[in-house]
């Protein structure tokens, strides 16, 4: 009888022990879950054949590719001056002048910068849209000369997502004062010079205000109704810039000839086909011996002078010539001649031939 309560307590320490072994299955298997667990999460991997299978994923890696930005165009850009009287590259101050350009690739919506400086100091700057012009593009803007001096003119297009900096070379324009005076000398005077050469009128010394410039200028200043002196004023350099003074021939039909015009006391010798080719200021005859009106033929030439002092002589009717004389106004004052200053008397005297038609009118 003792030994049961012996037997029943084995039999329960039998029992006992398998729950104990059972927990410590369930610790381990607890532990491998919590080393699971560590792992980044991941959607499970279902594998239907096989049945549900929980597995540590993969790492994945995602790369982003930005795409390329388009080509920035390569080109290039040029400017140059317009109305900047040619070769001279010279305005007068006050005048207005324009800057031109071309680019050679044509970006919509790009504008270009036109800085005009003065030695260092910046005078002035314009923005100028480009706009297409042919396969490329093309800008302008308008100037008004300053002061005077030789100015710089540079266009840059500074650089934008679509195009690069852009330089165009530089240029120089000269703004020149307006007006010129006798014995002067410089680019003001050549541009005076070319102005009245321009228009047929016979100028002196290049470069030089000399005695026949002067004399250009005063035929000029008769042509267009001015104070007949012989200073290149303001008035005569804005009138040369407006294309004032051109002499209009009136027998163009008359081939090679010589035109007085009474009214404006002005020679012109008119070349073939009705070109103007020399200008000279002259003095018809004066009111109580005035000169005949027509047209003449050239009959007689005597070089030389004469004993009324007359200065190498082309008679085109009776004693009626063109000569050079010692006086020779502003205003008519001959004896009916058509008197020339001395210098210029040779030279009419050359071009003038026998039976040269010599046209004498008032307008």
């Amino acid at each position: 009888m003792r030994f049961r309560p012996l037997i029943l307590t084995t039999a329960i320490a039998g029992l006992l022990a398998v729950p104990a072994a059972a927990s410590a299955a369930t610790v381990v298997t607890t532990t491998v879950v919590t080393t699971t667990t560590t792992t980044p999460a991941a959607a499970p991997r279902v594998t239907p054949d096989l049945g549900d299978t929980t597995t540590t994923p993969e790492p994945t890696t995602t790369t982003t590719t930005t795409p390329k930005p388009p080509p920035v165009p390569q080109g290039t850009i040029h400017a140059h001056g317009f109305r900047i009287n040619g070769k001279f590259r010279a305005v007068l101050a006050g005048a207005t002048w324009q800057v031109r350009g071309t680019t050679s690739v044509y970006v919509p919506g790009q504008y270009v910068v036109i800085r005009v400086t003065h030695g260092k100091k910046r005078v002035t700057s314009k923005r100028a849209k480009i706009v297409k012009a042919g396969r490329g593009g093309g800008f302008s803007a308008s100037f008004t000369a300053q002061g005077v001096g030789i100015l710089k003119v540079q266009a840059v297009h500074a650089k934008t997502a679509q195009q690069r900096t852009l330089k165009a070379a530089p240029f120089h324009v000269t703004v020149l004062q307006r007006a010129a005076h006798a014995g002067e000398r410089g680019l003001a005077v050549r541009f005076l010079q070319n102005m009245l050469a321009a228009k047929g009128y016979v100028v002196g010394q290049r470069n030089v205000y000399d005695a026949r410039t002067a004399r250009a200028v005063l035929a000029f200043r008769k042509m267009t109704n001015m104070a007949r002196t012989t200073s290149a004023s303001e008035g005569v350099f804005q009138a040369l810039q407006r294309g004032k003074g051109a002499f209009p021939v009136r027998f163009r039909s008359h081939g090679r000839h010589v035109e007085g015009d009474l009214t404006h006391q002005v020679l012109a010798l008119i070349g073939n086909g009705g070109k103007v080719e020399r200008l000279y200021p002259m003095s018809s005859g004066k009111p109580s011996t005035p000169t005949v009106l027509g047209s003449f033929r050239v009959y007689n030439r005597t070089p030389g002078t004469n004993s009324e002092g007359m200065v190498y002589s082309s008679y085109f009717i009776r004693g009626y010539a063109i000569h050079g004389y010692y006086d020779v106004p502003t205003y008519a004052a001959s004896h009916g001649c058509l008197r020339v200053p001395i210098p210029d008397a040779i030279p009419i005297y050359n071009w003038v031939r026998y039976g040269t038609p010599v046209d004498v009118y008032y307008r």
